[in-house]
């Protein structure tokens, strides 16, 4: 699950992404850019890259967040540090577009056919990306929907399409309903082709595997079947951005 180390500089800092590549296929393939949750590049997004690829034939960027793949292991320690890449905007755009160029660059890769997806703030990031690149789509698992550039407009430069796979409000106590109600509004108002899909009886980070170790289950809490099947929701729209 290693894949291809990728070092670049983004944002002042040393960034080490993974590359994962498809088996030998007729002519270049799309791209994906998988951004992690919050904590940093972990596990669980290698695993999705390396899924994207050998399951879907994607080439698969997973993307570093903090430099040298450092990983923050607390909540109390990375939202003070979430405050501050959300409040500099060319910074987060730096983290962002960087890797996107670095994407487009490699052989193999079809450099018109990319999109991003993202888990929690990964999915911000996605979002994120979308206002100020030409992707074919953003797509955000249990995603933050607080983008930082949909406060000043940006959302009106978004010409992908916009999926978002959430739980309900009243069980997902880090979307509030009024956050959810305004990425709505604005993606409507910008004339974005966009899609959300609530996930009843889920809570954050129902993708991951890993988020029962923290031991807070009523926040943080894998579910299998939410899983799986926005994955299959994913892979629907990929494959229509990239037909």
């Amino acid at each position: 699950m290693a894949g291809e180390e990728l070092h670049y500089e983004a944002d002042g800092l040393k960034m080490n992404g993974a590359l994962f590549r498809p088996a030998k296929g007729a002519g270049a393939a799309p791209g994906v850019l998988v951004f992690p949750e919050a904590f940093g590049l972990s596990a669980h997004a290698l695993r999705v890259a390396e899924r994207l690829a050998a399951e879907l034939g994607y080439v698969a960027l997973a993307c570093d967040l903090w430099g040298e793949r450092r990983q923050v292991t607390s909540l109390p320690e990375v939202m003070p540090m979430l405050q501050a890449l959300m409040g500099d905007v060319g910074g987060m755009q730096a983290r962002l577009t960087t890797p996107l160029q670095l994407l487009q660059a490699q052989a193999g890769v079809d450099a018109g056919r990319i999109a991003a997806i993202g888990f929690c703030f990964g999915g911000t990031c996605a979002f994120e990306l979308a206002t100020c690149s030409d992707i074919k789509a953003a797509i955000g698992f249990h995603s933050g929907l607080k983008v930082p550039s949909f406060g000043h407009g940006g959302a009106k430069g978004v010409t992908g399409k916009i999926l978002a796979m959430t739980p309900l409000a009243q069980d997902d106590p880090a979307i509030p309903p009024d956050t959810r109600a305004d990425f709505i509004r604005i993606l409507t108002e910008a004339g974005v082709d966009w899609q959300m899909t609530l996930y009843g009886g889920v809570v954050h980070s129902f993708t991951n595997p890993e988020a029962d170790k923290a031991g807070m289950p009523n926040v943080l809490r894998y579910d299998a079947k939410a899983d799986r099947r926005s994955w299959m929701q994913m892979k629907g729209l990929l494959e229509e951005v990239f037909a």
